[in-house]
């Protein structure tokens, strides 16, 4: 009788319960959860800091070399794109403006080098509702957030940010009128460009989630290609100076993305359906 209902269930469409995985955290109550969650932003915290700490003895470094550096027309940067750079005068329009400078370089750089830390606690509270059951798979994802989080700070900062830092220095609507830009402007605006790639390189990441949690799947993402095209376009356009080739520039590392994301979409969904139905997956769910 009990196989007769379970074939009845694999014919209408629904997973056999035998092969449903188990919830690891049923028995955990609300408060526990939120007691888990508060210790995890804790020890991701205290990541952060350990990382600004690391950044504070390479401050000079860090600014003189790194935040500095798209300001010289001799940068490595823009020998090796091809950028006919000059030089930017940096101006402290505000009393404590250097000092904002300063110590923002560093809280960011420290943020950059503790995120590995701050990532492995946020998946490791996750976790569990995924159903990794492997350990290594826990590290595996970590490591892929981490890699492209880092991958798109580095796209902003060797990319993005020489070819907006020059137009913008090289932009002039007249003669009178000179480039002296604020150093607190400077620092915001590499920041931003800096962490924006960061963010819109987790799109692979973000497709896994979602693709394990049954939310997305390779076909949704194919019928909005397109969209996908226009919207990279777009984002390309707001974080890049008014010209093609930076805008390009962006928008192609963004489209390869989304098309990888569907790749990444479609392992996903494989997964999740093997680990519900076991080897009888129906047709309708095969792609």
């Amino acid at each position: 009788m009990a196989s007769t209902t379970e074939n009845r269930n694999i014919m209408d469409g629904d997973p056999p319960e035998a092969t449903l995985p188990a919830d690891r955290t049923s028995d955990m109550g609300f408060l526990d959860h939120l007691e888990e969650l508060r210790w995890r932003i804790i020890k991701g915290l205290a990541g952060l800091v350990v990382g600004i700490i690391i950044a504070f003895f390479f401050a000079d470094f860090i600014i003189d070399r790194m935040l500095l550096g798209p300001t010289r027309a001799d940068f490595f940067v823009y020998q090796m794109l091809g950028i006919d750079a000059i030089d930017l005068v940096l101006q402290s329009r505000k009393l404590p403006g250097q000092f904002f400078t300063y110590w923002g370089s560093v809280i960011i750089s420290g943020g950059i080098i503790g995120a590995p830390v701050l990532f492995y606690q946020l998946w490791a509270f996750i976790e569990p509702a995924m159903e990794v059951k492997e350990k290594h798979r826990s590290y595996f994802t970590v490591v892929a957030i981490t890699f492209f989080f880092l991958l798109g700070i580095s796209f902003g900062y060797f990319v993005l940010t020489p070819f907006a830092v020059q137009f913008f220095s090289k932009f002039q609507i007249a003669e009178v009128i000179h480039n002296d830009f604020d150093i607190n402007k400077y620092f915001a605006a590499v920041t931003m460009w800096v962490l924006s790639c960061g963010v819109l390189f987790q799109m692979p990441v973000l497709s896994y989630f979602l693709s394990r949690f049954g939310l997305i799947n390779p076909q949704f993402l194919k019928l909005y290609r397109k969209h996908a095209l226009i919207a990279a376009l777009v984002l390309a356009a707001f974080l890049t100076p008014p010209d093609p080739v930076s805008q390009i520039l962006i928008a192609v590392p963004l489209v390869m993305l989304y098309q990888f994301s569907i790749s990444v979409s479609r392992y996903a969904n494989r997964k999740r359906d093997k680990e519900i139905w076991g080897e009888d997956v129906p047709d309708y769910r095969k792609e």
